[in-house]
């Protein structure tokens, strides 16, 4: 029996067009896909009426400079965790005062250009209080982000709350942190919780307790509180999608009970970045080789985990499907990359355990498809092997423009080539 697969969100001929003439492996990007869903996150409204003031976008799921320009045309403010990040949101085209750097440390370049433009500044670490105030051109005004001592994401790896997490300041530390930040001259105007990449809707509203905690610690200067990200996307074809409306009337009501508490309107940020992108790209290889080693055979393409990682590190479910013969019968296959390395392989679970798919037989030179592949794909690859990254394309319209040239070898080279004696 086939396994169901979902559909691929562009036309074949159109991939297989775009595959001629751009090569592989090649990353697209459809921008019909990316706008509904930060259209589905901004028009989303509880039965009071009201909905999220802010939905910024965390790049760091994909940080191309094309999917910021449309996310920011479209109303989307944006997320930076690095001086990268700020580069790219200001080359993008937004405002100073639309960007807000989040981390757990300031590195010497940051806090430059903290000084430099008014970014807002969301604070995991307390240590970074004083940091922050030393430097007397940047902002007086912090949000600080909180660890509520639990936290959950679809893998140990991206659970970004509770102890064995470096993220965010321990809400028992809460009270102190806030005297710290006023005795330095900063004021606390915004709370920001995020437990997880990819969680679920009960392990997203357990915060929402904690938010409120946290609000009555910092009292009257408190402006806005921040829901987080981890929304997560079906990523197999029978998987629920997550329930937006729901989300959105939890954490109306927790405002609504912190403005009760502080009798003041409070703003309510979300912050995805997994949710606006991941369905909105895939990945396209070509397949170069089949082999039997033992029980399993494998399908040979040209993308590796130097590509899309999260196979490997995660044991990730990405749908495969093989251009032109979704009516074929299907076979199990395990399907690998290029690379000198076992973990190379896209179909497996965790810990590297081999999970055969059913794909129809493909031929050399046939195309395959690997879904839902536009968060934590290119923005996670590398050069392992010496290889080369990908190009990437945006399909706006029906028509392809190269938002990322394919990398050189020179490139490749150059960093290294000037230090030479």
């Amino acid at each position: 029996m086939n396994q169901p697969t979902k559909a691929r969100i562009l036309p074949d001929e159109l991939l297989r067009e775009f595959a001629q003439r751009f090569g592989t492996p090649l990353y697209v990007y459809d921008a019909a896909t990316l706008l509904a869903r930060a259209t589905e996150l901004l028009d989303a409204r509880a039965s009071d009426g009201r909905g999220f003031d802010f939905v910024r976008y965390a790049q760091k799921a994909n940080p191309n400079l094309a999917l910021l320009e449309l996310l920011r045309e479209h109303g989307v403010l944006v997320d930076a965790v690095s001086s990268g990040e700020l580069v790219r949101a200001r080359s993008a085209g937004y405002a100073p005062h639309q960007i807000q750097f989040c981390a757990d440390l300031f590195d010497r370049d940051t806090l430059a250009r903290l000084g430099a433009e008014p970014f807002a500044v969301n604070v995991g670490s307390p240590d970074m209080l004083e940091q922050l105030a030393a430097v007397p051109s940047a902002t007086r005004e912090v949000t600080l982000r909180v660890n509520p001592g639990f936290g959950h994401g679809h893998d140990a790896k991206v659970s970004t709350g509770g102890s064995t997490s470096k993220h965010g300041i321990w809400h028992e530390a809460l009270p102190s942190a806030v005297l710290r930040a006023r005795r330095h001259g900063l004021e606390v105007v915004g709370l920001h919780v995020h437990i997880g990449s990819g969680s679920d809707l009960e392990n997203l509203t357990r915060s929402g307790a904690a938010l409120e905690a946290a609000a009555r610690v910092v009292g009257a200067s408190l402006e806005s509180i921040s829901a987080g990200g981890g929304l997560p996307v079906p990523y197999r074809a029978n998987e629920a999608r997550f329930d937006l409306q729901k989300h959105v009337e939890f954490w109306c009501g927790v405002r609504a009970r912190i403005e009760g508490q502080l009798q003041r309107r409070i703003d309510l940020e979300l912050e995805p970045g997994r949710y606006l992108v991941a369905e909105c790209g895939l990945l396209l290889s070509e397949v170069r080789g089949l082999k039997r080693n033992g029980e399993h055979e494998y399908v040979l393409v040209d993308a590796g985990f130097h590509n899309l990682v999260r196979p490997a590190m995660y044991g990730a479910w990405h749908d495969i499907s093989v251009l032109g013969r979704d009516n074929e019968p299907h076979e199990p296959f395990l399907v690998a990359g290029p690379l000198c390395e076992s973990a190379d392989v896209f179909t497996q679970g965790k810990g590297g355990a081999p999970l055969p798919r059913e794909l129809p037989r493909p031929r050399i030179g046939d195309l395959v498809c690997l879904h839902d592949a536009g968060a934590y794909g290119a923005a996670m690859a590398s050069n392992y092997n010496s290889q080369l990254l990908a190009a990437e394309v945006l399909v706006e319209h029906s028509e392809a423009r190269l938002v990322r040239q394919r990398q050189s070898f020179e490139h490749l080279l150059e960093a290294e080539l000037r230090c030479r004696r």
